[in-house]
């Protein structure tokens, strides 16, 4: 069960257009370091997503936790970055 978590696929669906009914799908591998709670239960912290962290009463608890605590901090809305004549703003995609 502890392997199901070695690396975490974390799938995300975007749609990209009102009229394409195309789907994306990007996987993103993340390491996540699982500890035994001291009052039972289970919490986990994704170092690679500083301040991500989650809990459950159970393994499997925890399992969907994290899923909702990634898409939760990967989802927080910030200022976009604005462009300069002397630099540029681009997207990629890993």
């Amino acid at each position: 069960m502890w392997d199901r978590l070695s690396s975490l696929s974390f799938d995300r669906l975007e749609s990209r257009s009102h009229t394409d009914y195309a789907v994306e799908v990007i996987t993103v591998k993340l390491k996540v370091v699982i500890h035994d709670a001291e009052e039972g239960g289970y919490w986990a912290e994704i170092p690679s997503i500083p301040g991500c962290a989650t809990q459950g009463e159970t393994f499997e608890e925890l399992l969907q936790n994290i899923y909702e605590a990634v898409e939760a901090c990967l989802s927080v809305d910030l200022d976009p970055p604005k462009s300069t004549d002397k630099q540029r703003v681009v997207e990629i995609v890993v």
